[in-house]
């Protein structure tokens, strides 16, 4: 099963904490968290203006439905949304994990369990790159992702919305008919 995801985290460093994260699977299955315990003295003016306004539960300190192995959202800890994701997860045979640009939230995903070397066994132990399958494509990796595919409803800064936008990227990338 390939599934995309991206994060939205406290800032382009070492420390970065996870603020949001969001899955979307071939066939469609979703899974999006925030956290409550992202380190907060780490927000910045950029993330005020272009992340939070994009979240899915700004006003809620704390959601934590039963799992729904279709669609699942939710708010919590750290502990608790890897606990709910890693359950979310188990239901499939084997992953390959996809992101567009994914150094930062590759190493965040991985933290989540530990490290890389704590993963579920089913999980490939590599992230992919949507980037890169554009740049081996002979597009600028700087395209408009949102132009490129002609997907407009999607809202930038939000790890679902984002995670679909990527999916969409490798489907067009890897359509037999893309030129």
């Amino acid at each position: 099963m390939k599934i995309f995801f991206d994060t939205e985290f406290t800032g382009l460093h070492q420390n970065t904490t996870l603020i949001s994260i969001g899955f979307v699977t071939e066939n469609e299955r979703t899974f999006y968290a925030e956290f409550n315990d992202y380190a907060q003295n780490q927000v910045n003016d950029w993330l005020r203006h272009n992340v939070f306004p994009n979240l899915q539960f700004i006003d809620i300190h704390s959601l934590t439905p039963k799992l729904d192995l279709d669609h699942h959202a939710m708010k919590s800890t750290r502990q608790i949304v890897t606990t709910t994701l890693s359950e979310w997860l188990a239901q499939f045979e084997s992953v390959e994990m996809w992101a567009d640009y994914p150094a930062y939230d590759w190493v965040l995903f991985c933290d989540l369990f530990g490290g890389s070397l704590n993963l579920p066994k089913h999980i490939f132990n590599n992230s992919f790159d949507v980037a890169t399958l554009l740049k081996v494509a002979g597009i600028n990796p700087d395209v408009n992702r949102a132009e490129f595919v002609e997907l407009s409803t999607v809202k930038k800064h939000n790890a679902l919305d984002d995670a679909k936008l990527a999916k969409a990227c490798y489907k067009k990338l890897t359509s037999p008919w893309h030129k």
